[in-house]
C-alpha cells in the first residue's frame, strides 16, 4: 500500500523473514533515563551562607537585638566574635544604633575607655536619646565637659526624654557648672513640670515641694500637697508592679515607721530603699537606676 509520501506498507501476505531486534544496553539505558542530579557547588573556605541574606533582613535583626539587649555584652559580642565585615558594618549603621536600649549603655566606670566613648558618641550622633542623655551626664559630671554634656542632655530633652528634663532642672536649681548667681529657679520649675507631665516621679515630687514652699514659683500649698501625694501613689504602684514581676514579698513595705525616712539625695547615697515621703513613713525598694546614674555612683 502506497502512501502520499511514496512509502509502502508491507502486505499481509508477505512474511518478514528477518526481524531486527535492538538489544538494550541496560547499564547504559538506565544511566540515560536516570534523572540528572544537581550537584551544589562546594562552599569555599572564604564564602558564607550569611552572604545570601538580604541587607534589609540583617539590619532588621540587628535593630531588634540592639533594642532588646539586656546588657552591653549582648550586642558587643556580635562585633567581637564575628569576623564578617559585612555584619560588623551593618551593626554600626545609624538605623541600628538609633534603636539601642538604655541597658546597652550600662557601662561601668571601671570599664570606661575611649572605645566606649566613641560607641556612645556614634549612638548619640545616630539620634539615640538614651545615648545622648547617658553621654551627656558622663561628660557633664565625670569628664568635666559641662558645655558638651549639657548640650547632649538638652538634645535628649527636646525629644521629651523625662530623665534628661529632670537632670536639666536639677542643674538649673543648683547652678551646676557655674556660680550661685547662675541659678534659674523658674527654668528649673518649668523643666520639672515638663518631666512630671511625662511621668517622672522624682520630678513630680520636686514640683510638689516647689509649689508647697514657693520655690521658684508662686506658692500653692494645696496644689503642692496634691502633687506630693500623687508622687507617693505612683511610687508605691511602681514598686508593687516590679515586686509582682520579681515575686518579692510586699508586706514589710506597708509597715508604719514612726520616724521619717529621709529621701535619698547626694547626702544619703547608700540608703537601701527608696522611701515614700515622711507623710506616710513607708519604704519601698528603690527602682532600677538609669545606667547614667549607675555610672555616676560607681
Amino acid at each position: 500500500m502506497r502512501t502520499r509520501r511514496g512509502l509502502c506498507y508491507p502486505r499481509a501476505d508477505v512474511c518478514v523473514d528477518k526481524i531486527v531486534v535492538k538489544r538494550r544496553d541496560f547499564a547504559g539505558y538506565n544511566m540515560a533515563c536516570r534523572k540528572r542530579q544537581r550537584f551544589s557547588p562546594v562552599i569555599a573556605g572564604n564564602s558564607d551562607l550569611f552572604d545570601a541574606l538580604p541587607d534589609d533582613l540583617v539590619i532588621s535583626i540587628l535593630s531588634k537585638l540592639s533594642s532588646s539587649a539586656s546588657c552591653p555584652s549582648d550586642f558587643i559580642n556580635v562585633l567581637i566574635t564575628n569576623r564578617c565585615k559585612r555584619l560588623n558594618s551593618f551593626a554600626l549603621q545609624p538605623l541600628v544604633l538609633s534603636k539601642a536600649s538604655s541597658k546597652l549603655f550600662a557601662i561601668k566606670a571601671e570599664n570606661w575607655s575611649e572605645s566606649a566613648h566613641r560607641f556612645l558618641k556614634c549612638c548619640a550622633d545616630a539620634g539615640n536619646v538614651e545615648a545622648c542623655y547617658t553621654l551627656g551626664m558622663i561628660r557633664f559630671y565625670c569628664l568635666q565637659n559641662r558645655g558638651s554634656g549639657a548640650s547632649l542632655m538638652a538634645k535628649a530633652a527636646i525629644s521629651s526624654h523625662a530623665p534628661a528634663l529632670y537632670s536639666l532642672a536639677v542643674i538649673q536649681f543648683n547652678g551646676s557648672g557655674g556660680s550661685k548667681n547662675d541659678k534659674d529657679l523658674r527654668a528649673g520649675v518649668a523643666l520639672c513640670a515638663r518631666a512630671a507631665f511625662l511621668g517622672h516621679i522624682d520630678a513630680l515630687r520636686e514640683l510638689g515641694h516647689c509649689l508647697q514652699d514657693g520655690y521658684g514659683v508662686r506658692q500653692n500649698i494645696t496644689e503642692g500637697r496634691r502633687f506630693l501625694v500623687q508622687a507617693n501613689a505612683r511610687e508605691l504602684a511602681a514598686g508593687l508592679s516590679s515586686a509582682s514581676v520579681s515575686n518579692i514579698a510586699t508586706c514589710s513595705w506597708l509597715t508604719w515607721s514612726p520616724h521619717p525616712i529621709p529621701h535619698p539625695t547626694n547626702r544619703h547615697p547608700n540608703l537601701p530603699g527608696c522611701p515614700l515621703l515622711s507623710d506616710f513613713g513607708c519604704n519601698v525598694p528603690a527602682p532600677e537606676a538609669h545606667p547614667a546614674n549607675k555610672f555616676l555612683t560607681d
